[in-house]
């Protein structure tokens, strides 16, 4: 029953954020009688619509529900008091929900109604779902993610900045869609000078998802009168210097963080992204970029996308400014899936400490 939720939650990966993805199975002993997931912020939570479908054999049935319910008044009333009304007779969710208006009242509204409770089934499968949503919730930050495409000689684009097509159209299409379930796409000035990206997302069919909101790290406000990057309906926000002086007449989005020597300070930069609600942090950007977010600690996952090809040694590398002088510095990685994609791979890969 709970992995069914944790399947029905998943359908909301592109559309919930900045809410977590939520599953809800009632259950009358081993028979499903109503199911529901969470849509998209607004919208009527998993448990409301596995109650709705239920009907009347909700009385005394089973709720397995992938995080705990809400008991608190937002754009929908608490889920806790839904379960009450329902008259089910046990709840039993994946997780204890870690946001500071539930974390644990839920269960209490629950018990003190006479439901049982209980938590930790598939507790680890239900994190991994909403890992963005958790990491802004416990650790103050979005979850990162990292995608880069690279050669078999770990190279990322020739001397000239030309990377037009490291990968295949399978590669390019795979990145699109980890793009959709982020909550912002961020990049750098380089970026933006160099390859003049969209950043939108571009999936090829109906699938719906909520544009993620384009993010350009520009200390001195070079490139917000220029680039693809403006246009489209996705949002775009300018992250600059304090003491940048933005052209005459400027109506794009930016805010300041605290820089030193020209640089952004990176750490602030993801205490601002999660404060406006931003659970996972789709970075594209080169070599310089990317490694001041490793060597910063901020890089949560890689997404490496690798083609069978070789630019030679000339060619731009995966990460610039990396200090590793001897083998006891080097960054060691987790690999997590090594996915096919038509000719190339999709390695996904987490940082396992240095050494």
């Amino acid at each position: 029953m709970m992995a069914r939720a944790l399947e029905l939650a998943e359908r909301g990966l592109f559309t919930t954020k900045p809410n977590p993805m939520v599953g809800c199975v009632i259950a009358q002993g081993d028979e499903v009688v109503g199911e529901g997931f969470h849509v998209r912020q607004g919208g009527a939570h998993a448990e409301v619509l596995a109650l709705q479908a239920a009907g009347e054999r909700t009385r005394g049935a089973t709720a397995y529900v992938t995080l705990e319910p809400c008991a608190h008044t937002g754009h929908t009333g608490p889920c806790a008091d839904a379960l009450v009304a329902a008259g089910v007779a046990r709840v039993v969710a994946a997780m204890r929900d870690p946001f500071p208006q539930v974390d644990g009242k839920g269960f209490e509204r629950l018990q003190a109604a006479g439901i049982d409770t209980a938590s930790g089934l598939l507790e680890a499968q239900a994190r991994e779902l909403n890992v963005g949503f958790l990491s802004r919730i416990e650790r103050g930050r979005p979850w990162v993610r990292v995608k880069l495409a690279m050669s078999l000689d770990g190279r990322t684009a020739l001397a000239s900045g030309d990377s037009k097509w490291i990968t295949g159209e399978p590669a390019r299409l795979d990145g699109h869609r980890w793009r959709a379930r982020a909550g912002a796409i961020l990049t750098g000035a380089g970026t933006i000078m160099t390859d003049d990206p969209q950043l939108t997302v571009r999936l090829g069919d109906d699938t719906p998802f909520v544009p993620p909101v384009r993010v350009v790290l520009d200390a001195g406000l070079a490139t917000v009168a220029r680039g693809r990057i403006r246009e489209g309906d996705a949002p775009t926000i300018y992250l600059h210097a304090p003491d940048a002086k933005p052209p005459r007449g400027l109506t794009a989005r930016r805010a300041a963080v605290p820089a030193s020597n020209g640089r952004l300070d990176l750490h602030a930069v993801m205490r601002l992204l999660a404060e406006a609600g931003i659970n996972e942090l789709h970075v594209e950007a080169g070599a310089t970029l990317a490694g001041s977010l490793l060597s910063g600690g901020l890089v949560d996952e890689l997404l490496l996308y690798v083609a069978p090809v070789l630019l030679g040694d000339k060619a731009r590398p995966l990460f610039a400014g990396l200090r590793v002088e001897d083998m006891a510095q080097r960054y060691r990685m987790a690999l997590c899936e090594v996915t096919p994609l038509g000719d190339d791979l999709r390695m996904r890969l987490r940082p396992a400490g240095r050494g």
